[in-house]
């Protein structure tokens, strides 16, 4: 199978031009003006931006939590990202404490593998770390799981203290590995949460009071401290406010380098949605919603090359498992559904009001994901060679995003009655296309493992 895009205007990190693209089988074989090559399938893409498919390097699927699990599936989930342009999701395998990195690996293996639709990779969550994990670290990294994420919070449970995050990231540094963080303060958060619960205060916004800049901006110091110490190659999640970015900042100052990713939702919405009653449970996810002045500080981030990507952390909840914290904040399921409308959103919000660049845009949505873990140029661009992972971009749609509409296996939008300037009209993965005008092409079980490469 052969497939020609013609007259479309190609966008990468670094180019902006029109031209046509000719792909054979999975992988773009070439592309110049007017083509002289017959193809077994032609799209005209006059009029349209023609991207690298998105890759969100944080989504949470079919993760267990508090109880539960996350309600979208790697089917589910990796069908509603294509839907958004997304043709590459890095989900995170959890090892349990008292459990080694392999028998988590096997467990989220059975749950991705013949099921997902499109493209994914894993991290690793280290939460145990010891004698043993230590051993498999290099496991994990000849498997291309070469990132090992670190939580410094949720004790009990999933965070690792500073000596086990040291000796982790000298392991893995050894290995050509990458260690990623939760940075935010979990004891200082644990004691607030008790203490708001001790008061009687049980709504959602004790969520968002129990975790002020303060913990967060810490926290990033404190891992930017060990990482410098270690030398390892560092990357902070779900960066969300000016505390936390002058941290990094201040690491710069002595020629460090941290990767730094924020999320859709930190960039759009603030504190003021905890003010909703109970319905503010939607948007409870940690860390939590911030301040106005946290949005410009992310947008200049991402405009002085400090903010790298900008993902999601999606991991919805149905209603009824918010339900669960009813009466108390603390047992709210923490995440929201965004998978399915980073693209477009970061497109509508960013490029059309004139806050980053088209070029900007594919950087911090494809290529910088692509680079950073290991997957470039395979992924995250479109050259010859490159995997035919591609989004046709129709600038002039305008839609409203709902439920109603939703590809996401979850019951309520959290950007409900948004307007939203530019649409995906066509997507290809790996040559095929996936998505055609809101309607999904390829079946359960096309989506490949993508094994990636050491960072170092």
């Amino acid at each position: 199978m052969s497939l020609l895009i013609k007259n479309g205007r190609i966008i990468t990190a670094t180019d902006d031009y029109i031209a046509d693209i000719f792909i054979e089988g999975e992988i773009v074989t070439a592309i110049g003006k007017n083509l002289p090559v017959k193809a077994t399938q032609e799209i005209d893409a006059s009029g349209m931006l023609v991207m690298p498919g998105g890759i969100d390097p944080h989504v949470h699927l079919d993760m267990p939590f508090m109880g539960t699990f996350s309600s979208d599936t790697h089917e589910t989930g990796t069908r509603a990202a294509l839907h958004g342009g997304t043709t590459t999701v890095i989900d995170f395998v959890l090892q349990k404490q008292g459990h080694s990195l392999r028998e988590a690996l096997n467990e989220w293996n059975g749950r991705a593998e013949g099921t997902a639709v499109g493209d994914y990779g894993f991290h690793m969550a280290v939460t145990d770390f010891n004698d043993h994990t230590k051993k498999e670290i290099k496991e994990m990294v000849d498997e291309g799981i070469t990132s090992f994420k670190t939580f410094m919070a949720y004790k009990g449970s999933l965070m690792i203290n500073d000596s086990q995050m040291t000796a982790l990231m000298q392991e893995v540094k050894q290995q050509g590995g990458m260690v990623t963080v939760h940075a935010t303060n979990g004891d200082m958060i644990d004691y607030l949460i008790s203490q708001h619960k001790s008061e009687g205060k049980l709504s959602p916004r004790y969520h968002y009071l129990s975790q002020p800049e303060v913990t967060e901006a810490e926290a990033s110091g404190r891992f930017a401290d060990i990482a410098d110490y270690t030398g390892c190659t560092a990357y902070i999640v779900h960066l969300t406010c000016e505390g936390a970015l002058n941290a990094v900042r201040n690491a710069t100052k002595r020629n460090q380098h941290i990767f730094v990713e924020t999320c859709i939702q930190y960039l759009l919405l603030d504190d003021s949605y905890y003010e909703k009653d109970f319905e503010s449970a939607k948007w409870v996810m940690s860390p939590p919603l911030r301040k106005k002045k946290d949005q410009d500080t992310l947008w200049a981030g991402i405009n002085q090359g400090l903010v790298n990507i900008v993902a999601t952390d999606h991991c919805p909840f149905m209603w009824k498992q918010k339900l669960m914290g009813a009466e108390d904040f603390s047992k709210i399921p923490n995440g929201h559904p965004a998978i399915e409308n980073r693209m477009e959103l970061l497109y509508s919000e960013g490029v059309h009001k004139k806050k980053i660049s088209l070029n900007k845009y594919v950087e911090i949505t494809s290529a910088n994901p692509a680079k950073i873990f290991g997957m470039f140029p395979r992924k995250g661009t479109i050259a010859t060679g490159s995997d035919a992972d591609i989004v046709i971009f129709d600038p002039e749609k305008k839609h409203v995003l709902s439920a109603a509409t939703h590809h996401m296996n979850v019951d309520y939008s959290a950007y409900e009655g948004w307007e939203i300037n530019g649409k995906v009209k066509t997507v290809l993965l790996r040559g095929k296309i996936a998505v055609d005008n809101g309607e999904c092409l390829v079946p359960k079980g096309y989506g490949k493992f993508i094994k990636r490469k050491t960072v170092n």
